[in-house]
């Protein structure tokens, strides 16, 4: 065996040790925290939310804030932390007692009890658009696989994703993560605004499906969509970045 082949195996195998890592510190996790004010003092609370915002959060514990517009938790906010990773938020803790106590005295006073913690991990795989490539406002498709069909899920998503990759439609997808029923968020990034919900602004998306997956293929996706899918919902978010980090 000869010292450049020995030199070229030992790198692969360096190589390869080192993927488990990657993984491990990759900076894929979201956190979003949904929080919802009480109706008589939603501008208090956005003054002590942006305060608290922009003295305690930055780095991995950057926040950005939007406003839920529609859907079942229209009124409240979602608080979006991150990128991180999981390695990170081992370490993150509660931020110190300074943190919390302006977090219970200046802000929570101001919220009802309902809320809601979700983890996210972006899937670039399923995606169109980077994690980091935000917009002002977006669509949030909730999507619950029936137990046992989250492969099939993926494989509907996987199609879907040619569909947007064709049609210019910005989408990141997130899995949760020990938050409740397994979940896949498809968030559809409005990079222009909301024109591209006109229609006529592209074309008709059953078009553009059987484009790229054959004829008939978008029939085949909506029985899919029947078997396979448990639940599924949508809303509109706006970002507020006054109530964020700087």
């Amino acid at each position: 065996m000869s010292n450049n082949f020995k030199s070229k195996l030992r790198m692969v195998l360096l190589l390869a040790l080192a993927i488990p890592f990657a993984g491990i510190g990759q900076k894929n996790v979201v956190t979003s925290h949904r929080v919802f004010p009480k109706v008589d003092k939603v501008l208090e609370f956005e003054k002590a939310l942006a305060a608290h915002a922009q003295k305690y959060h930055t780095g991995d514990t950057y926040w950005r804030v939007f406003e839920i517009q529609s859907g079942p938790d229209a009124g409240g906010y979602q608080i979006n932390e991150g990128p991180t990773s999981w390695d990170a938020l081992d370490t993150r803790g509660d931020m110190g007692a300074e943190h919390n106590a302006d977090w219970n005295k200046s802000v929570t006073i101001y919220l009802t009890d309902r809320m809601s913690l979700t983890y996210a991990v972006y899937q670039d795989s399923l995606s169109t658009i980077a994690l980091g490539d935000y917009s002002d406002k977006i669509n949030i498709g909730h999507v619950y696989p029936k137990i046992g069909q989250s492969d099939n899920v993926v494989a509907m998503i996987k199609k879907l994703k040619k569909a947007w990759t064709a049609g210019g439609i910005t989408v990141a997808v997130y899995t949760a993560s020990s938050s409740g029923k397994s979940q896949y968020s498809i968030v559809t990034r409005y990079k222009q605004g909301l024109k591209e919900r006109t229609p006529g602004f592209r074309k008709p998306f059953k078009e553009i499906y059987e484009s790229v997956n054959g004829e008939g293929s978008y029939a085949q996706y909506l029985r899919d969509a029947a078997d396979y899918i448990d639940e599924n919902w949508n809303e509109l978010l706006f970002m507020r970045k006054d109530l964020g980090s700087k």
